[in-house]
């Protein structure tokens, strides 16, 4: 059984692109596990992902590959998908999904702090992962309009289902995070701040209510 203390979650860079042919072939093979798509993507479109730092790499003792995940930005950065997930099938069940998806929810967090962030997914452990990380289940029209983020749908298996749609549908799930609905300054445990229906509830001034009080007698 492997175990999560021997896998470092890191942020990629030029020294991983060896690892790249993995990826993919994690890719594929999950692929036709789950009989659902996830795109695959060029060694040339990975590669620049790791060495602009926008992409994160799980490896077990440092040498061998165990997840991955990138980052990309939509509509002059107005968006970020944390996007190509995979977790090799020797790793799967440890939570080392939920780890690559913290690392990189981080990673945008702190490259793009006043950016919408979102995905698509057809997996439940990963829409439980969004979830945890603040996430919310919206309608295609809420994601990036952003032509040349759809077109890297075209790899997938179920493309033809998006097209037939009009872009409003398909098997996966789109989940958004916006910085907006939450406080940053005040944290439940995942580094965000749930809203409860007192924080909507004006708070008077201290003395208020007894100067209306004497107001009130003083008409009497």
């Amino acid at each position: 059984m492997k175990s999560l203390n021997n896998i470092k979650v890191l942020i990629a860079d030029e020294n991983h692109l060896k690892f790249i042919d993995d990826i993919n072939d994690a890719i594929d093979s999950a692929s036709k596990q789950r009989g659902t798509g996830i795109a695959r993507r060029t060694f040339e479109y990975l590669a620049d992902k790791m060495k602009q730092g926008k992409a994160i790499i799980a490896l077990e003792e440092g040498e061998v590959f165990a997840g991955f995940c990138y980052i990309e930005t939509w509509q002059e950065k107005g968006f970020v998908a944390n996007s190509g997930l995979i977790v090799a099938e020797d790793y799967r069940g440890i939570g080392l999904a939920k780890a690559i998806k913290k690392k990189a929810f981080e990673l945008s967090r702190k490259k793009y702090p006043n950016s919408k962030i979102f995905g698509l997914t057809t997996g439940l452990a990963v829409m439980k992962i969004n979830h945890e990380l603040g996430y919310r289940p919206v309608t295609f029209s809420e994601l990036t309009l952003d032509d040349h983020f759809w077109k890297g749908c075209t790899g997938c298996i179920n493309h033809d289902i998006l097209e037939r749609t009009g872009r409003t549908k398909c098997l996966c799930t789109g989940m958004l995070y916006d910085p907006a609905w939450e406080k940053p300054t005040y944290t439940n445990g995942n580094g965000i701040r749930k809203r409860s229906l007192l924080d909507l509830i004006p708070k008077r001034k201290p003395g208020v209510a007894k100067k209306k009080n004497k107001l009130l007698k003083k008409n009497k």
